[in-house]
């Protein structure tokens, strides 16, 4: 709370225009030194185990995960020579051709995202071409009957599993969907990623709200929690990030209806004037668990973004109150009673994204010293002798033999990016998607 409270009040003592150029030297180094752990025990894998130094692969073959999602971060630092490396070894072996069932959520965040980025940084084709071939191989998880997409599809046969999904997986494509439309001139990806938001939305509550979970063949909702959290979060984001990426009216009459709802029955006003986002049930509005976690974290970034500047500082002051309950952030945390109940830290960038943005918003020097505050915890707990690991309980600080692949696109990224020239990367002229992979505004 003093840590907080000094930000609050802090005097003007640092020249808002002058970021922490060390710092961002800092972030520069460690990202190497993940990277160089990456490529030394889990090269051509998904990703690094940094605690049994060994890797892990998401399905039968590995999908380069970790390359893919690391090449625009290390084009944005400047690592000009494992740019090139990186680049080339992705276009000399990535392929989907794969007799396997994936994820269509994650693979379309992390790798038809990361593509279509380093497609518009290099301008090299081939990775538009690669981009193209995964996009048609997803294509059929929306050939449901409510259009809304089937969470598992394989990239071979096309076949597709798991019709029981959530907002953010049937809500979270447009952006890559639509881009790729966009740079192929094929309209059958953004018409159907933009049919599976808005039937999304189209089975929202009488009062405005979304569930949990949703049967995708059926429509029917299988869980009627409402909250931001996991399984809802990224859906809300893409709503006002597509309206800004695509200038469409659709996506913004959405956003404009769905933060209404937000805004009146899951925000939640504490003692002291603090500002949560808690859950309540999609139909009546009613509150049912008073927690918020790291996934909620993105929130600040979001009203940033749709100008709510007011909340958006008020929940920032929030999301860095229960990072400062143990020092690092938990998944999920109560804050009706001031308790963590999901001790975890898997690495998550979303307190250090919204931390960038206010602070570009607002070039409140507050931001600046709050992010250092993050930064420094975050190497503290989480560095390895090779890597990054996750933590199992942010309370004890034992670490978890895990390497997530959007440290590299996510954390890393926001990090560099809060503590460089605001040259760096022009904020106004690109919408990130939910995997921080920037895309160039239409």
């Amino acid at each position: 709370m003093k840590i907080l409270l000094l930000l609050l009040f802090l005097p003007l003592m640092i020249d808002a225009q002058t970021p922490n150029k060390k710092l961002a030297a800092e972030v520069k180094a460690e990202f190497l030194h993940a990277w160089n752990g990456y490529k030394q025990y889990a090269w051509a894998h998904d990703d690094l185990k940094p605690l049994s130094k060994t890797y892990h692969d998401w399905y039968p073959q590995p999908l380069l995960m970790t390359p893919v999602d690391s090449l625009d971060t290390m084009i944005i630092m400047g690592l000009d020579d494992e740019a090139a490396a990186t680049k080339q070894y992705i276009l000399d072996h990535l392929s989907f051709d794969k007799d396997i069932d994936v994820q269509n959520f994650e693979i379309t965040i992390r790798l038809l995202g990361g593509l279509l980025t380093n497609y518009q940084l290099t301008g090299d084709k081939r990775f538009l071409n690669l981009a193209e071939d995964l996009g048609n191989r997803l294509l059929p998880v929306f050939n449901s009957p409510t259009g809304l997409p089937y969470r598992y599809v394989n990239l071979k046969t096309g076949k597709v599993s798991k019709p029981v999904s959530n907002p953010a997986e049937t809500g979270t494509l447009l952006i890559e969907f639509g881009t790729l439309s966009k740079l192929t001139g094929k309209p059958i990806f953004y018409d159907r990623a933009k049919r599976a938001l808005v039937e999304t939305y189209n089975r929202r509550s009488k009062i405005g709200l979304v569930g949990e979970w949703i049967n995708v063949e059926t429509g029917t909702w299988t869980n009627t929690d409402s909250h931001i959290s996991g399984a809802i979060d990224s859906y809300y984001e893409y709503l006002l990030k597509c309206s800004l990426l695509f200038d469409d009216p659709d996506c913004k009459r959405m956003w404009n209806d769905s933060i209404a709802a937000i805004n009146k029955y899951l925000a939640d006003e504490q003692p002291d004037s603090e500002l949560w986002y808690g859950h309540a049930d999609m139909n009546t509005g009613a509150r049912r668990a008073t927690t918020y976690g790291a996934l909620d974290a993105f929130f600040p970034a979001v009203l940033a973004l749709s100008g709510d500047l007011k909340r958006a500082k008020r929940l920032q002051d929030s999301s860095f109150r229960m990072w400062n309950e143990a020092g690092i952030e938990p998944e999920e945390f109560d804050y009706g009673a001031r308790k963590i109940i999901s001790p975890g830290y898997p690495l998550r960038p979303e307190i250090v994204e919204s931390t960038y943005y206010l602070y570009r918003y607002t070039k409140d020097p507050k931001y600046l010293l709050m992010g250092e505050k993050l930064w420094r915890d975050f190497v503290k707990y989480c560095r390895t002798d090779v890597g990054y690991a996750a933590l199992k309980n942010v309370e004890t600080k034992e670490k978890s033999d895990s390497m997530q692949s959007f440290l590299f696109a996510e954390t890393f990224k926001y990090f560099y990016l809060l503590f460089s020239p605001p040259q760096t990367l022009d904020f106004g002229k690109v919408i990130f998607n939910t995997e921080a992979h920037p895309i160039r505004r239409f």
